[in-house]
């Protein structure tokens, strides 16, 4: 599954996924963006950012402070005006959320 990024700003929302790509699960050594835990980015005309994101489970240990690390991250980017992080579990996360890059480096592939 992809990411459903909802933009006119193709710059912007790229250096998005590339913040995003700097956050880890710190059990997993692969980043959220390829893990496929990132289910939509919704950047507005004046640069207001919506990212929803899921995590591998509900009861996962940074439930707590892996979505304030994503959006605290997400506020520094240059051009954005304001970021909001909002959690889902649906569609439930799966393996299969990830990407080829994740699925080799993890060896499920």
């Amino acid at each position: 599954m992809s990411a459903i990024i909802t933009t006119q700003n193709a710059v912007l929302s790229q250096h998005v996924i590339d913040m995003i790509k700097t956050c880890f699960d710190p059990e997993i050594p692969v980043d959220i963006w390829e893990l496929g835990l990132i289910y939509g980015i919704d950047l507005d005309h004046e640069n207001n950012l919506i990212v929803s994101m899921t995590l591998t489970s509900p009861s996962c240990p940074v439930a707590e402070s892996l979505p304030v690390e994503v959006e605290e991250k997400l506020k520094k980017i240059d051009g954005i005006k304001t970021a909001k992080v909002k959690l889902t579990f649906e569609p439930p996360w799966t393996k299969e959320m990830m990407s080829e890059v994740a699925q080799v480096e993890l060896g499920f592939m």
